[in-house]
C-alpha cells in the first residue's frame, strides 16, 4: 500500500548528521528547528507541539533555549526608546556593564546564580551596591519583557543587594548663608532656589528666563523637564525675587555684550581662559547654560568651614525646613517634586537641633501642660 502523504505544511522530520530536525510551515513561511536528539519519537513530539500551537492560533516560537542575551538587550533598548519609560542615556550606561558580562549568554542560561556572579564581579570593580541594584533592575526588566514576548519561559529571581543607608547630610541656615556668600554672584540665586524649594541641580541650571515671571512672582518647571516629568510652579519669596531680578539684569548685560539673545537664566557670564587645546574644548562658553559648579561649591564649603557637603544636601535641607515650619506635607511635596510619601519621609532628616528642641518641650512638660512659660510662673509663685 502506498504511504499516505501529509497535508501541505503539516511538516516533516529529517536528519542532519545524527540529530533529528523538524520542518513545518507557520506564519506564511517554513521553519526549521532541531530536536536536539537522534531519537525519532522526540522529534515527532516536538513537531506535534508546533502543529498544536499553529492550530490553536498561539504564536509559534523557536526553541527558547536559542534566544540570546544580545537579542533581549536589543529588545529592551527598543522598548525604552519607544515608550520613553527610562532615560536613554542612563539606561545605556547600565546596559554597557550588563553587556560586558552577559555577552554570549543564552537568555535561558541567565539564572539567579549568574546574577549573583554579576553582582560579585561589579563589586570587585568597585561599584556601589546601589549602582549594581540599578543595573540588576534593567536586567530584570529585560527578562520580564522577554517573558511577555514569549521568548523566555521563566523569569529568574533576582535578589537585590543591601544598600548603604540614605545620606543624612543637611545644611543649617547659618551654614547655607556662609556658603552662599562665598559663591560667585550668579550662582547665589541658583543655590537659594535649591535651599528654599528643594529643586534638583539640573532642574535649576536648565531654567530659561521665560519660566520666570517677576511681575507675578512665580517660577515654573515645564512638563517633561523634571525627573518625574511633572511640571511644577512655585511662588517666589521676597529674597528670591530680589536675587532673580538682579540675575536677569546680569543676563541682559551679557546679551548686550554678545549682541544676541541669551534665553537661559543661569548662563556662563564669564569666559574661561584655557591653557591647552584640551582644556579649551571644555572651557565655559559665554551665554551657554552652566552644567555644573562642583568646584565652586566645594571651595565655598571649605572656606565656610563645612567641607564635604553635597549640593544635593540642599534638597534634603529644604524638605526638613518645610516640615519643621509646619507646612502641610501635600504642599511641601508639590514644591519639591516628590511623588511618593516614602521618598519624602526619607529626606526629612532629624538634626541635633531638632532633638534639642524636642527635649526642651519634654523638660517643660508637667501635669499635662507643655507650656514652659506657665510652668515657670507656677514655680515663681511657690
Amino acid at each position: 500500500m502506498a504511504k499516505r502523504r501529509g497535508r501541505y505544511g503539516d511538516g516533516t522530520l529529517y536528519r542532519r548528521g545524527h540529530t533529528r530536525w523538524i520542518k513545518y510551515r507557520a506564519g506564511g513561511r517554513w521553519h526549521f528547528e532541531t530536536s536536539g536528539s537522534p531519537d525519532k519519537a522526540t522529534a515527532q513530539k516536538l513537531l506535534d507541539t508546533r502543529r498544536g500551537q499553529r492550530a490553536s492560533g498561539a504564536p509559534v516560537q523557536p526553541r527558547l533555549d536559542r534566544v540570546t542575551y544580545a537579542e533581549a538587550a536589543a529588545a529592551v533598548r527598543t522598548h525604552y526608546e519607544v515608550t520613553g519609560s527610562r532615560d536613554l542615556a542612563e539606561a545605556e550606561l547600565r546596559l554597557t556593564h550588563l553587556d560586558a558580562f552577559f555577552s554570549g549568554y543564552r537568555l535561558a542560561g541567565i539564572t539567579a546564580a549568574s546574577c549573583e556572579a554579576y553582582a560579585g564581579t561589579r563589586q570587585g570593580e568597585g561599584a556601589a551596591n546601589g549602582t549594581i541594584n540599578r543595573e540588576l533592575a534593567v536586567l530584570g526588566r529585560m527578562l520580564r519583557l522577554a517573558h511577555e514576548h514569549d521568548r523566555l519561559a521563566r523569569v529568574p529571581k533576582i535578589r537585590k543587594l543591601t544598600e548603604a543607608a540614605p545620606r543624612a547630610g543637611f545644611v543649617e541656615l547659618e551654614q547655607f548663608e556662609g556658603i552662599r556668600r562665598r559663591l560667585p554672584v550668579d550662582l547665589q540665586a541658583a543655590v537659594t532656589i535649591a535651599f528654599t524649594y528643594g529643586w534638583r541641580r539640573d532642574e535649576i541650571l536648565t531654567l530659561q528666563r521665560r519660566q520666570l515671571d517677576l511681575t507675578a512672582g512665580t517660577l515654573c518647571l515645564d512638563t517633561g523637564t523634571t525627573k518625574n516629568d511633572d511640571g511644577r510652579e512655585v511662588d517666589l519669596t521676597d529674597e528670591l525675587c530680589a536675587l532673580l531680578g538682579a540675575q536677569v539684569e546680569r543676563v541682559k548685560a551679557l546679551e548686550r555684550q554678545l549682541g544676541r539673545v541669551v534665553p537661559y537664566l543661569f548662563p556662563h557670564l564669564r569666559g574661561v581662559r584655557a591653557l591647552n587645546p584640551a582644556a579649551q574644548r571644555r572651557a565655559a562658553v559665554l551665554g551657554e547654560p552652566i552644567r555644573d559648579f562642583r568646584r565652586a561649591w566645594a571651595t565655598a564649603c571649605r572656606h565656610a568651614g563645612v567641607p564635604g557637603l553635597l549640593k544635593h544636601d540642599l534638597r534634603r535641607s529644604a524638605v526638613r525646613r518645610m516640615v519643621n515650619l509646619g507646612m502641610p506635607e501635600r504642599v511641601a511635596m508639590a514644591m519639591t517634586g516628590h511623588k511618593t510619601r516614602a521618598v519624602f519621609d526619607r529626606y526629612h532628616i532629624v538634626s541635633r537641633g531638632d532633638r534639642r528642641a524636642a527635649v526642651a518641650l519634654l523638660n517643660g512638660y508637667k501635669d499635662g501642660d507643655n507650656r514652659p512659660a506657665r510652668i515657670e510662673t507656677r514655680r515663681a509663685t511657690r
